[in-house]
């Protein structure tokens, strides 16, 4: 069992299985999301995630054409999780939210076309220019 949280800890996600990807974005959308230079998200399947609390939603349209609805704390802002109509059986992480420096690595590397220089996907993650979805 592992346990995300926002910042202030309203917001919460229980997951009861190990992810069944860990990839690293950076699509332009996830270094808004984040403030980062890339993102790096947790899937699971839907039935091994439990949330609770109140989330705020935003909802935007991905370059696949097809929804993506964040979920973050109301109170402080803290993004936690996200459903992408293009893999509705899994809910997305952020892998920062639940503090652990044992997680697992990202598997892959997505929309390497918008990466920043500077940073470089572990050796064993597979690369892709765009999604790998």
């Amino acid at each position: 069992m592992r346990e995300a949280r926002c910042t202030c800890g309203e917001l919460k996600v229980e997951v009861s299985d190990e992810p069944k990807l860990v990839l690293m974005c950076h699509c332009e959308e996830c270094q808004r999301r984040t403030g980062a230079p890339f993102g790096v998200s947790a899937y699971f399947d839907q039935n091994d995630v439990r949330v609770s609390g109140t989330s705020s939603k935003y909802e935007r349209t991905s370059d696949t054409g097809l929804a993506v609805t964040q979920h973050f704390c109301p109170t402080c802002g803290s993004t936690l999780y996200w459903r992408a109509a293009f893999v509705p059986d899994f809910i997305g992480v952020a892998t920062g939210c639940f503090s652990d420096p044992d997680f697992p690595a990202p598997q892959r590397s997505v929309y390497e076309r918008s990466k920043h220089e500077w940073v470089t996907a572990p050796h064993s993650a597979a690369c892709f220019e765009t999604t790998s979805i």
